[in-house]
C-alpha cells in the first residue's frame, strides 16, 4: 500500500466512482462507495459485480447512503455529477479530517477550484480516461481504458513539496491497484483536452443514442465534432491555455478508436432520465466562449438540443 493512505472513500459512487473504487479494493485497499440507496443495498448484499476483460469480478467493499462516511478518509476520490459540486463539497467540508486530500474525478474544467472553494483541504484536479456504465445497482461494465492525469490546481500547489509527494502516493497507490496515473505539470490543459474530447462526443452520442464508433463511421458527422473541437480551441486558446488544433483533432479521433462501443455519459443519463452535465460541457464553453468574444454557434447549437431533449421528458406538449 502506498505510504500515507489508510482508508478512501468514493463520493457520488456512480459508474466511473465505483470503477475506481472497485480497482483499488481489489488490491486491499480499504474503500468506501457513498452512492445511491439501490446501488449501496446491491453492494452491501452481492459486493460490486464489475464486469472486466470478459470476466464478472464480485469485489466486496463497504457502501453507505451516508456523507458523513467521508470522516474516516485521508483520501477522497469525487465524483459527483458537475451539477452537485458545490452543494455536495459545502456539505463535507466541514466533516473531512485534517488531512485529508481530495480528487475531482469529474468532467468539465471547473470543478476542482469550485471544490477548493468550500473547503480547507488540498484538492487535486484529475483527468478521467474511461469507458464504464452502470446497467443496473451494484453493476459496473468496463469497456476500456482506466487511467488518470492529475496535477496541482495551481501555481501554488504547484510550488508545494509536500502535496508533490502527495501526488506520488497517490500514482503509487493506483499502480499498485493496476489504475496508470500520470502527474503532469499542467493538468489544466489536460482538463481543457479532456472537455474538448466531451464537447466533440457527449451531445450527439446522447441525441442519437449511439456509441462513438458508429460516430466516426459517418463523414458529416465527424465534420460536426471537427467544428466543436475548432470552437473549444478558440476559447482554451482565448482563456490561456496551450491547446493546439492539430493535438485536438488527432485525440478527438482517437477516442472512437480507443471506445468504439462506449455512449457518451450524456447519452447514458438522457437514456435513464437523469439530469445531464451539458451545462459544464457544451453549455460551459458556449459561457466562456461569450465572456471571451469567442464564437461558439455548434456547441450552442448541441447544447441547446441536449437541453431541449431533457425538457421533452418531464414537459407536457403544448
Amino acid at each position: 500500500m502506498a505510504r500515507g493512505f489508510r482508508s478512501t472513500v468514493v463520493v457520488g459512487a456512480g459508474a466511473v466512482g465505483s470503477f475506481f473504487g472497485a480497482m483499488l479494493a481489489r488490491a486491499g485497499h480499504r474503500v468506501t462507495l457513498i452512492g445511491r440507496a439501490p446501488h449501496v443495498q446491491a453492494i452491501l448484499r452481492d459486493g460490486l459485480q464489475l464486469h472486466m476483460g470478459g470476466q464478472v469480478l464480485s469485489v466486496p467493499m463497504a457502501a453507505t447512503t451516508e456523507l458523513a462516511a467521508v470522516r474516516d478518509a485521508d483520501l477522497v476520490l469525487f465524483c459527483v455529477k458537475s451539477t452537485d459540486t458545490e452543494a455536495v463539497a459545502r456539505e463535507i467540508g466541514p466533516l473531512l479530517a485534517t488531512d485529508a486530500l481530495v480528487l475531482s474525478l469529474q468532467n468539465g474544467v471547473d470543478n476542482a477550484a469550485t471544490i477548493a472553494s468550500q473547503i480547507r483541504q488540498p484538492v487535486v484536479p484529475a483527468v478521467v480516461y474511461v469507458a464504464t456504465a452502470m446497467p443496473q445497482p451494484g453493476v459496473v461494465q468496463h469497456f476500456g481504458r482506466g487511467d488518470l492525469v492529475i496535477g496541482p490546481l495551481n501555481a501554488r500547489d504547484a510550488h508545494d513539496a509536500a502535496l508533490q509527494a502527495r501526488l506520488q502516493s497517490v500514482a503509487e497507490l493506483f499502480a499498485a491497484a493496476q489504475v496508470p496515473v500520470r502527474i503532469s505539470p499542467d493538468v489544466m490543459a489536460e482538463l481543457w483536452s479532456k472537455l474538448m474530447v466531451n464537447c466533440a462526443y457527449n451531445a450527439i452520442s446522447a441525441l442519437a443514442q449511439q456509441p462513438y464508433g458508429r460516430m466516426a463511421a459517418q463523414a458529416s458527422i465527424r465534420d460536426v465534432q471537427h467544428a466543436v473541437v475548432r470552437e473549444v480551441v478558440a476559447v482554451a486558446q482565448a482563456d490561456g491555455q496551450a491547446l493546439t488544433l492539430a493535438a485536438a483533432l488527432e485525440a478527438m479521433e482517437r477516442i472512437a478508436t480507443a471506445m468504439p462501443a462506449q455512449f457518451s455519459s450524456t447519452a447514458q443519463d438522457l437514456a435513464r432520465g437523469k439530469p445531464t452535465e451539458i451545462d459544464h460541457l457544451n453549455g460551459f464553453v458556449v459561457r466562456r466562449g461569450a465572456e471571451l468574444g469567442v464564437a461558439t454557434p455548434v456547441n450552442q447549437t448541441l447544447h441547446a438540443l441536449v437541453k431541449l431533449a431533457e425538457a421533452g421528458r418531464t414537459a407536457p406538449a403544448a
